[in-house]
């Protein structure tokens, strides 16, 4: 996928790719600011809070600091027939955004296509889950307290402006569930300053943080929170322990009370078991499974009774492998594996770019078989109907992208 974004992000903080996330705290610039009010406005935020049923904890609202109850900020809606939908009181909220607060919606790549869109081509780009949050802040209001993240964040400042302040580990690449707390904060200050519209700053797992307003006066900060689950060594042996599964040795009962050398015996065969499942089964190949048997996020499914499939994108949550000999070509993703003809190769590498395809433009390119290749992958699901909706997050912001 050729989309701006992660370009941007690696011009703005001197990378060469997505090798750095994680390593070293870094901050940058974009050098085309329009990228960023291309991506979300507040205006677009509020609009997208106010047709869309939000609940808390997903939609959250702070006001000096502390966090307020729903009912602050939500009203429940009562249909004709009696459900109740909570939806954002858009005038309470527009009350306490006048006097001074900071609002937060998680996951807004699933209300919103151009979000949903740049979501997807950061995955491409880290190969790694990501979920993108955005926080509003107004006027004086704070922001969270000193905190540290148990994931890798990229933060993109998208309007106003906003005082940091970073400082290093207190404990080395400290998880959610984790052998030992982590509350103590580094004294080591790593940057403080403005993030201002455009600017770009990584924060590696377990850097601590904080962001406010406070004493900066009229105005407000609006920025995405780009969050990297990024695997590690406990996700291997979790990955590990269900594939032990297959083995009929792990499946038996441990061993209370047939005494100290039964247990030993036990012990050691299910150690050299372990051990040769261990080298059999490494990192490599959980990183590459992980992506090829990640599901296709939600998606508007083609139907033919609305009419006739004319252009598709791939969405896919990761790459799709394709692989090619003299007779077939194998496309892997989305947690399955299709079998192609070798003369399908051309129409496969355009429609699995992540670009959006017109299915006209793509026959031409490629020839005739582009339609029922498409046709195929729409309906296995690693390819979608290109909706007007979903183009407009790939406009301006995708090569040849256009509405």
């Amino acid at each position: 996928m050729d989309h701006s974004l992660p370009r941007a992000v690696e011009e703005a903080l001197g990378w060469d790719g997505p090798g750095q996330l994680g390593v070293q705290f870094a901050r940058g610039s974009l050098s085309n600011t329009e990228l960023v009010r291309r991506l979300l406005t507040p205006a677009r935020l509020l609009d997208v809070v106010m047709r869309r049923s939000l609940e808390n904890p997903q939609f959250r609202c702070f006001k000096g600091g502390e966090e307020l109850h729903p009912d602050a900020y939500l009203n429940p809606q009562v249909t004709l027939r009696g459900q109740t939908i909570p939806m954002a009181n858009m005038r309470r909220l527009g009350s306490l955004l006048d006097e001074g607060a900071t609002v937060i919606l998680d996951q807004v790549n699933t209300f919103d296509p151009t979000m949903e869109v740049a979501c997807r081509a950061m995955q491409w780009w880290a190969r790694e889950h990501v979920q993108v949050n955005v926080y509003l802040t107004t006027n004086d209001a704070a922001g969270f307290d000193l905190h540290w993240d148990d994931h890798d964040v990229l933060i993109i400042q998208l309007d106003g402006e906003k005082q940091w302040e970073v400082r290093g580990t207190s404990r080395p690449v400290p998880m959610f569930r984790d052998a030992e707390r982590n509350n103590t904060p580094s004294e080591d200050i790593v940057w403080t300053g403005t993030m201002k519209a455009g600017d770009v700053m990584h924060i590696p797992r377990g850097y601590w943080h904080k962001a406010t307003r406070v004493g900066r006066g009229d105005g407000q900060s609006l920025h995405m929170t780009l969050g990297f689950a990024k695997r590690t060594g406990v996700s291997w042996l979790t990955w590990l322990a269900d594939w032990s599964r297959e083995k009929e040795l792990f499946r038996y009962d441990l061993d209370r009370w047939g005494g100290s050398e039964r247990q030993e015996s036990q012990h050691r065969e299910l150690a050299q078991k372990a051990a040769e499942l261990v080298s059999t089964r490494g990192p490599a190949e959980f990183l590459a499974l992980r992506e090829q048997e990640a599901i296709a996020s939600r998606h508007v499914p083609h139907l033919n009774i609305l009419g006739p499939l004319e252009a598709v994108v791939c969405i896919t949550e990761f790459p799709p492998h394709i692989g090619e000999n003299s007779e077939t070509v194998t496309v892997l993703g989305a947690g399955k594996k299709l079998t192609f003809a070798a003369k399908a190769a051309p129409a496969l590498r355009l429609l699995l770019s992540g670009n959006p395809v017109r299915l006209d433009e793509a026959a031409r390119a490629v020839g005739p078989e582009a339609e029922q290749v498409a046709k195929i992958l729409t309906r296995e699901e690693l390819c979608a109907s290109l909706t007007p909706e979903l183009s407009l997050g790939y406009t301006d912001l995708v090569t040849n992208a256009t509405s």
